[in-house]
């Protein structure tokens, strides 16, 4: 069930994506690899050789991949990792060449090998045979692409700077925490993901405006996915009369309905974004303390004055009510 409105567009995506040179999720191939599973990039041996990876006394292995079974070859924006299949004594698996582009030729000597083709957070894995003859390879990654971004209520756009995405893996574990797949991820940043469903959190500002949903990326396509925030940018002064300057030296704490503290800030302006629903801003300067009850509506940006008089004050021993 979605949190918030969801609207998705799927738009097919017959060419590569976009280059975005980012760290990969592992996926493997089960048809060629079987119960093999790779180990974290960290865990990976470093290669034995320093000369160039294209030279050697073994045969030629021609690498291509493309997003679909029967897509295009990806001609750029792929790293290519090439390893032994069996660990050293370390425990890891030994990488013996890598690669970055598009199509790539490797010279390795006759034997058995691991590779291992990452596009973006997308990636595939497949077991090689080399022998003395050139030979092709092609990985399909079943991959395709999410964009995302979001609007306030009413269609309105949220400034780029004030809103970020986080994609998580679509099934929770035992514990129900999700993986985290790509943090911080900027609106309408394409990110490149194997085909499946996945679960996004977009953050609006830095406080509780947040929307979960559970978006489907399909091979070969590109998703773009909207969603929209119930919420509102509020801007908070403690004034001596209505419509006056801003007091200066102002110590800030927001509550929410339950009473419970969600934000503090310091400074004449206390501005932050807040999901719909009621709440109480405490202001303090100096030794007195006052207090205002107030309600978000989503999509209506306010200004809150605090007026500094005895009827918003409170006793600093009693606290908000």
């Amino acid at each position: 069930m979605f949190e918030g409105t969801l609207r998705l567009f799927v738009i097919a995506l017959v060419t590569a994506l976009f280059v975005v040179p980012v760290s990969f999720a592992l996926a493997q191939n089960a048809n060629d690899v079987g119960d093999i599973k790779l180990p974290g990039i960290s865990s990976y041996a470093t290669p034995k050789t320093g000369g160039p990876l294209a030279l050697g006394s073994g045969g030629a292995i021609t690498l291509s991949a493309q997003l679909t079974d029967k897509g295009a070859d990806i001609s750029r924006g792929i790293v290519w990792r090439v390893f032994k299949p069996q660990p050293s004594s370390d425990g890891k698996l030994p990488m013996v060449a890598s690669a970055h582009g598009g199509t790539a030729v490797f010279q390795l000597d006759p034997g058995s090998y691991l590779v291992h083709a990452s596009y973006g957070r997308a990636g595939a894995t497949k077991r090689i045979t080399v022998g003395k003859e050139p030979r092709r390879e092609s990985l399909v990654l079943d991959a395709g692409g999410l964009k995302l971004d979001a609007v306030t209520s009413g269609g309105a756009p949220i400034p780029p700077k004030k809103l970020r995405f986080s994609i998580y893996e679509g099934q929770a574990a035992a514990n129900g925490d999700r993986p985290l797949i790509a943090p911080d991820v900027a609106p309408n940043t394409v990110v490149r993901l194997n085909a499946g469903t996945y679960h996004v959190v977009s953050t609006y500002g830095a406080v509780n405006a947040v929307i979960r949903s559970d978006i489907r990326v399909e091979a070969g396509k590109l998703t773009e996915a909207t969603v929209e925030h119930r919420a509102a940018e509020m801007t908070m002064k403690l004034v001596r009369e209505p419509g006056g300057e801003a007091i200066a030296d102002t110590s800030w704490s927001l509550l929410n309905e339950s009473g419970d503290p969600i934000k503090e800030a310091v400074g004449a302006f206390a501005s932050m974004v807040l999901a719909e629903g009621d709440y109480t801003i405490i202001a303090k300067n100096r030794d007195r303390i006052y207090q205002k009850d107030f309600t978000v509506v989503a999509g209506q940006n306010q200004e809150i004055e605090v007026v500094a008089n005895e009827q918003s004050a409170i006793d600093p021993e009693e606290g908000a009510d």
